[in-house]
């Protein structure tokens, strides 16, 4: 089988799975797969993007099924550029997003030599792929796109001369069946315990209707797709350090609740019952003691009496006031005037992908519920909650949801640097309308509210942690031609989120990183007292 007629049906093998995007980037080894998927691009098949950086071009395939929930894939040729998908496999990975990593291969016959850009990379992800396998023959695609309903897969495909084809193709239409999520029975729970509903990322609508019926209170981080609706506790982070707390019996947990260590504390607690839902990804386990886990809906029997959920509903609504009061008397633009502003941005059927570190836990702290049914997407790549292509992710969770009215991303100064080569996107290449906000404070200021941002570690903080970068935002945009918008102050901000140019746009937010403590600290302690 020559390399021509292999690569042909890696890309048969792709859509027969669903696969509807590919990313590539440009090599020699992998030059027969990127043939023919020009040519199945132009046969309208699929869409093809094409990135320069392959860790660029794994954060946009994956933000691409992330948007889309349909498999997408991302190419390479061999050597260094297969490991730089490994972020990207290790997040979908853990998310368990369905990403194809399809990486070209030299010959067996080369293999342990020093033949030119030729490594080990067979299994060369690990435990972190449902399936990795070294094809040789069309007969090996069925087995290894098999498990991609349950996350990223690695194709290894050994390509020999010629690498360069003589004809054109056209690839069949694909024969693909709709799958249908297995039905499971239902864990009903009696609703008579003091019981909250925790919707922790990727929890999905099930989170918000199961407090609804129970008549529970619902505490929902940013990217759970249920921080909607009547029973949504905004400040249910600061509440949880309460005597009101200290009354919860039970606690359901859908989804995967990363972002606060008071989330984390509650469910290390010995005397309450957990009740988890299963969530996705490799390391499904729970860090903490579970009563009940449950692979399917949960349910409960019958509503409580509305006393519980008004007690946090009174308190949320107290704190939620308070919080903004001390916001609004900040004679300078804060990281919290930010989340909320970008909060507010997101339109009905709009998108809005958020990096890690801060802005995804100011957001979590600012965000006011949504109306339920406007269809909002909210997500972030949380798996691993790193860094790494969040902009690529961003570009590509706008592409992979053409029908969003608005999409936008909001970041961190580090995490917008971090991801520089997301924004290096070809002339020819599909450009999303996205507005990125980045919150700039010139440096890591989570580090701030943490350990080791505490007053006796001052003197190694910035070098060790704070990290001051000093670098031009608006120089880099100029040079990526990506128009550029700096504000300092609230109205500012307000003016630019509602002006978009169209085409990815870059708005950066000035905010102070040297009183970042202080002003958790101050905001920590409104929730003393409250009842």
């Amino acid at each position: 089988m020559t390399s021509a007629v292999l690569a042909r049906a890696v890309v048969e093998a792709l859509l027969g799975a669903g696969v509807r995007h590919v990313v590539i980037a440009p090599g020699s080894r992998d030059a027969p797969l990127s043939f023919a998927l020009y040519d199945a691009a132009t046969a309208g098949a699929l869409t093809l993007h094409t990135r320069i950086d392959e860790r660029t071009a794994g954060f946009l395939a994956l933000g691409i099924a992330r948007s889309s929930h349909r498999p997408a894939a991302v190419v390479t040729t061999s050597g260094t550029a297969a490991a730089n998908l490994h972020p990207a496999v290790l997040e979908a990975a853990h998310s368990g997003l369905p990403l194809v990593a399809v990486t070209a291969d030299r010959p067996a016959r080369l293999r342990g030599t020093i033949a030119n850009q030729t490594t080990d990379q067979v299994a060369l992800f690990g435990t972190a792929v449902v399936t990795s396998t070294d094809v040789v023959g069309a007969s090996d695609l069925a087995g290894g796109l098999a498990g991609l309903s349950a996350g990223p897969v690695h194709l290894n495909v050994q390509l020999d001369d010629p690498l360069v084809p003589t004809d054109h193709w056209v690839p069949s239409a694909p024969t693909t069946a709709p799958q249908r999520p297995e039905e499971r029975e239902p864990l009903v729970l009696e609703p008579g315990p003091a019981t909250v509903v925790v919707a922790g990322d990727d929890a999905g609508p099930s989170a918000r209707l199961l407090a609804e019926a129970a008549g529970w209170p619902l505490l929902a981080e940013p990217t759970s797709g249920a921080r909607n609706g009547t029973h949504a506790i905004r400040t249910y982070r600061l509440l949880l350090g309460t005597p009101l707390a200290e009354r919860i019996e039970r606690v359901v947990v859908v989804g995967s609740p990363t972002l606060s260590r008071p989330v984390q504390r509650l469910l290390s607690r010995p005397d309450l019952d957990v009740v988890v839902r299963r969530p996705r990804g490799v390391w499904a386990d729970r860090p903490h003691p579970v009563t009940t886990e449950h692979d399917g809906p949960i349910t409960a029997s019958g509503p409580v009496e509305p006393a519980w959920l008004d007690a946090w509903r009174e308190a949320d609504r107290d704190l939620s006031a308070r919080l903004d009061e001390l916001v609004a008397a900040e004679p300078d633009l804060t990281p919290y005037d930010v989340a909320a502003a970008v909060n507010a941005a997101v339109p009905a059927g709009g998108l809005l992908h958020v990096g890690a570190s801060n802005p995804i836990r100011d957001l979590d702290l600012m965000a006011k519920a949504y109306p339920v049914g406007e269809r909002r997407l909210l997500v972030a790549n949380r798996g691993l909650a790193g860094i790494d292509g969040t902009l690529s992710s961003a570009v590509g969770a706008a592409l992979g949801r053409p029908h969003t009215t608005r999409a936008l991303a909001y970041v961190g100064d580090v995490t917008f640097l971090h991801d520089l080569t997301g924004l290096v996107i070809g002339p020819g290449e599909d450009r999303p309308d996205l507005t990125i906000v980045v919150a700039n404070d010139n440096g890591g200021s989570i580090f701030a509210t943490l350990e080791q941002g505490a007053p006796e570690h001052a003197t190694a903080f910035d070098k060790l942690f704070g990290t001051p970068h000093d670098v031009d935002l608006a120089s880099l945009c100029a040079a990526l031609r990506i128009p550029h918008w700096r504000v300092r102050d609230r109205a500012e901000l307000d003016h630019a989120l509602a002006s978009p140019n169209g085409g990815i746009e870059v708005v950066e937010a000035v905010v102070r990183r040297d009183n970042r403590r202080v002003l958790d600290e101050r905001i920590r302690a409104l929730a003393a007292g409250t009842i």
